[in-house]
C-alpha cells in the first residue's frame, strides 16, 4: 500500500480525471512554487474508476481557482489546516479568463498586439463556450 504523509497546511485536489494530473500540474504552474507537491495517478475511486489527486502543502492562496475552473470545474480543492480538511470548495466556470487561452482569430488585436491580455468572457455557461473579448472569436482549445 503506497502511504504519503498528511499536510500541515495546504491544499488537495481531487476528483482529476485519471492522467490529467502532470497537465494541471504544468498550467497551474506549481512547479514554480517553492512548496511540496504530491501527485497520485490513478488512484481507486468509487465514482470515477480511477482519479489523479495533487497534494500540495503551502497556502490555498498560491492556486488560481479561475484557471482551475476552467481546466476542470469537477474538480474538488480541500483546503487543510494543521493536518484536517476545514473547507471543501466546489469549483465554477469563470465568467471571465485572462491569459489562459489564446484568441486563434489571426486578424484579432491580440494576435498583432502581443502585449495585449488575452480576455475571453463566458457567454454560454450550458456549453462551456467562451468568446474573445476583443473580437468574439469562440474559444477552440487553444492554451497558452
Amino acid at each position: 500500500m503506497l502511504n504519503i504523509s498528511g499536510i500541515q497546511e495546504g491544499f488537495v485536489l481531487d476528483h482529476i480525471k485519471a492522467g490529467m494530473s502532470l497537465q494541471l500540474y504544468h498550467d497551474l504552474h506549481l512547479d514554480k512554487l517553492d512548496c511540496t507537491v504530491a501527485i497520485i495517478k490513478n488512484a481507486r475511486s468509487e465514482k470515477m474508476g480511477k482519479k489523479d489527486i495533487i497534494k500540495v502543502e503551502c497556502p490555498v492562496d498560491a492556486l488560481d481557482l479561475d484557471i482551475l475552473g476552467f481546466l476542470d470545474h469537477n474538480i474538488t480543492v480541500n483546503v487543510i489546516q494543521n493536518d484536517e480538511i476545514v473547507e471543501k470548495r466546489k469549483l465554477k466556470l469563470p465568467k471571465v479568463i485572462r491569459n489562459v487561452i489564446r484568441c486563434t482569430n489571426p486578424r484579432c488585436i491580440t494576435s498583432i498586439e502581443q502585449e495585449l491580455t488575452q480576455i475571453f468572457v463566458l457567454t454560454n455557461p450550458e456549453k462551456e463556450v467562451y468568446r474573445c473579448k476583443y473580437c468574439e472569436t469562440k474559444y477552440k482549445g487553444k492554451r497558452i
